[in-house]
């Protein structure tokens, strides 16, 4: 799996993910990827789409039930996970936790859905997907 972490999530969440899934899946956050954090949404966005093969981890759920941006999202064929509140609550240790418990189904959908917008709850042990 590809996944960009946005920056509304801590770098080091990437870079912890990134150092645990080392030679088995490529993490990084977009302040390394494209050397900023302030991109506007539908620059990195539409930068994946072209790209190709991209999951996003994303604190920013707007991005998912917004009308111009999720359908930019999904017309880019992202598949995006987005933490809940609750989630982005915790500190980064328990962020981690979260995404690591759904880390299998996580790496299952960004290969078998073309595209699509999934919750990160605080206790699910599933996906559950944003309408």
């Amino acid at each position: 799996m590809k996944l960009l972490v946005d920056n509304n999530l801590a770098p080091r969440l990437a870079e912890g993910l990134a150092g645990l899934f080392r030679n088995i899946h490529h993490i990084e956050h977009i302040k390394t990827k494209f050397g900023t954090g302030d991109l506007p949404d539908e620059t990195w966005i539409e930068r994946l789409g072209v790209e190709g093969g991209w999951s996003v981890l994303s604190g920013d759920i707007r991005i998912a039930k917004k009308v111009p941006s999720r359908e930019l999202f999904l017309r880019s064929k992202l598949v995006g996970f987005f933490p809940l509140k609750a989630v982005l609550d915790l500190p980064v240790h328990k962020q981690a936790a979260r995404i690591l418990t759904l880390w299998a189904t996580m790496d299952s959908l960004s290969t078998t859905v073309a595209s699509g917008c999934f919750e990160v709850g605080i206790t699910s042990t599933r996906l559950k997907q944003i309408a």
